[in-house]
């Protein structure tokens, strides 16, 4: 090499040197690489001119992950999401009788509904009262109608038993429990 000579001949003269062999060399490794991907695409089920699949996140499957239709991503209606909060909290059974203690005139009918309400349910068994002694009579007497109505409304053994009361004057007892010799608040007068 001489001093006359730049860089760049330099470098041709280098390639001259090392003959054809290296550019061949390099042709053969890069058609071998292509040969192994056009291979394992083959295998894939894949061919030229198709568009990339993109692959499902890791957990999931085999998820589409756009689109019309529905998936794990989507928000849920406020209705489902409340019935599946009654399941898990074992709420159906009451709500299924708060739903009779809000629709009754729908359930018994107007004329029913209108001398006779629901007061309470506790294991299984719905509290009526009735406006009048005879309203009471008339209402233990279609006790099993209206629980047949009843389960038809929210299903059956939900409400084993109808306890009818008729009108009562006041009481000042308070809650299921009380003391044998006791007269309540009256204990106190005079």
């Amino acid at each position: 090499m001489t001093d006359d000579q730049g860089p760049a001949d330099s470098a041709q003269d280098d390639q001259q040197d090392q003959g054809p062999g290296l550019e061949d060399d390099v042709r053969d490794a890069a058609a071998a690489a292509l040969s192994r991907a056009r291979a394992l695409a083959r295998d894939k089920g894949l061919r030229p001119g198709m568009k990339p699949r993109r692959r499902p996140r890791a957990g999931r499957g085999e998820v589409t992950l756009s689109g019309a239709g529905r998936d794990g991503r989507d928000p849920t209606l406020l209705g489902d999401q409340l019935d599946r909060l009654v399941a898990d909290r074992g709420w159906k059974v009451d709500v299924a009788v708060g739903s009779v203690m809000g629709r009754w005139e729908e359930i018994v009918g107007p004329d029913i509904a209108s001398h006779v309400e629901p007061v309470s349910f506790e294991d299984g068994v719905l509290t009526v009262r009735a406006n009048s002694t005879a309203w009471a009579t008339q209402m233990r007497l279609l006790a099993s109608h209206v629980l047949a109505r009843v389960e038809e409304e929210i299903g059956a053994g939900t409400v084993s038993e109808l306890k009818v009361h008729g009108p009562g004057g006041p009481t000042w007892r308070r809650g299921p429990r009380r003391s044998p010799d006791s007269r309540g608040p009256r204990d106190t007068y005079g």
